[in-house]
C-alpha cells in the first residue's frame, strides 16, 4: 500500500509538471526535480527527469516546428554551448549558494517589474540571441538552470506565445538530447529509471495533449502574465531552497 502511494504522488508530480512545460514551455525540472527528490535518490530523480523532458520536447515539436524561430534557436544553442565552461569558472571562483541568490533576485525584479511596471523595450535584432545563449550557458553549466534566462529573452523579443513555446523547446532539445546520452553511457538509465519512465509515459501524452489544448485557449496578453508570474515562482522557490545553505 505504502508502495502504490509513493508512485502514485510520483507519476502525479510528473503529470503536473509535465502539464506545466506543455502549457507554457518551460519550468517542469524546477517543479520536479525537488517533490521527486522527496521520494527517490538523485540517481533516479536526475535521469527521469531528463528522460521525460526530451519526450516533451520531441512531443511538443511533432506538432508545433513550424512555430520555431530557428534563427534565434541555433544563435542560442551555439552560445550557450560556449557560455559553458565559462560557468564552470564561475562555480570553481564563487559559491553555489551566491550564485543561486543573485540568479533568484534578478527573475524575482523581472518578474515584478514586468507585471507592474512599464514595459520592457523589445529587443530587435536576432543578435542578442548570443548574450542571453552565452548567459544561459554560464548558468546551465554553474546551477543547471538555463531556462529562465531563455525565456525573458523571447519575453523580450515580444514572441507570440506560440512561437515563445516552441522554440523554447527547440532549444531544450538538443541539450535534453546530450544529457540523456550521458546518463545512458554513465549507466545511469537503469531498470528503475526505465520502469518509472514507462509507467508515466500515458500520463506524460496526456498532460501535453492537455497542455496544447490549454496553451491555445490561453490570451496572449493572459499568457505573457502567466510567464511572468511562472517566472516569478521560480526565483521565489530558488531563494528560499537557497536560504538553509546560509544557515
Amino acid at each position: 500500500m505504502e508502495c502504490n502511494l509513493t508512485t502514485a504522488f510520483i507519476m502525479l508530480i510528473i503529470f503536473v509538471s509535465t502539464l506545466i512545460r506543455a502549457t507554457f514551455g518551460f519550468g517542469n525540472a524546477m517543479l520536479a526535480m525537488p517533490l521527486l527528490a522527496l521520494f527517490l535518490d538523485m540517481r533516479t530523480v536526475t535521469p527521469l527527469v531528463a528522460v521525460v523532458a526530451l519526450t516533451i520536447a520531441v512531443m511538443i515539436l511533432a506538432g508545433h516546428w513550424r512555430d520555431v524561430h530557428p534563427e534565434s534557436a541555433w544563435r542560442l544553442i551555439v552560445s550557450t554551448l560556449a557560455g559553458m565552461p565559462f560557468g564552470l569558472l564561475l562555480l570553481m571562483a564563487a559559491s553555489e549558494v551566491s550564485l543561486k541568490i543573485l540568479l533568484s533576485c534578478l527573475l524575482i525584479l523581472f518578474s515584478l517589474n514586468s507585471l507592474a511596471g512599464p514595459k520592457w523595450p523589445k529587443l530587435k535584432s536576432n543578435r542578442w540571441a548570443f548574450g542571453f545563449g552565452f548567459v544561459a550557458g554560464i548558468l546551465l553549466s554553474a546551477l543547471n538552470t538555463n531556462g529562465p534566462v531563455v525565456v525573458i529573452f523571447g519575453a523580450l523579443r515580444k514572441w507570440k506565445p506560440a512561437m515563445l513555446r516552441a522554440t523554447l523547446q527547440g532549444y531544450f532539445l538538443p541539450t535534453a538530447a546530450l544529457v540523456v546520452a550521458v546518463h545512458g553511457f554513465g549507466g545511469l538509465l537503469t531498470r528503475e529509471v526505465l520502469g518509472y519512465y514507462i509507467g508515466s509515459l500515458p500520463l506524460v501524452v496526456a498532460a501535453v495533449l492537455l497542455g496544447n489544448r490549454l496553451h491555445g485557449r490561453i490570451p496572449a496578453y493572459r499568457y505573457d502574465q502567466a510567464v511572468f508570474v511562472l517566472l516569478l515562482s521560480v526565483g521565489v522557490f530558488l531563494l528560499a531552497s537557497t536560504i538553509p545553505g546560509l544557515l
